[in-house]
């Protein structure tokens, strides 16, 4: 029984010191993805491309809308992300 209680109590003791690191952790990392107006303007650019080719692509075209999925997934969505 009394080894028991030594457990217990060790326990508590480490439950309590995690719990006082927590709560001084009074600020939250910030996010690094700060998006501004040219990142918003790249991304809206992408997503028309992208809505344009695949409109195209139902309506059976096999030049201008690869073109335009290629530019919107390879070009303009990871520039928009990165800038």
């Amino acid at each position: 029984m009394r080894h028991h209680r030594r457990a217990l109590r060790t326990l508590d003791c480490g439950f309590r010191r995690g719990l006082s690191s927590i709560s001084m952790q009074t600020s939250a990392p910030q996010s690094r993805l700060q998006f501004g107006p040219l990142n918003l303007g790249i991304l809206g650019a992408a997503a028309l491309a992208l809505a344009a080719g695949y409109v195209l692509l139902a309506q059976g075209s096999t030049t201008a809308a690869p073109i335009l999925l290629v530019l919107g997934y390879c070009v303009l969505l990871p520039l928009g992300l990165i800038l």
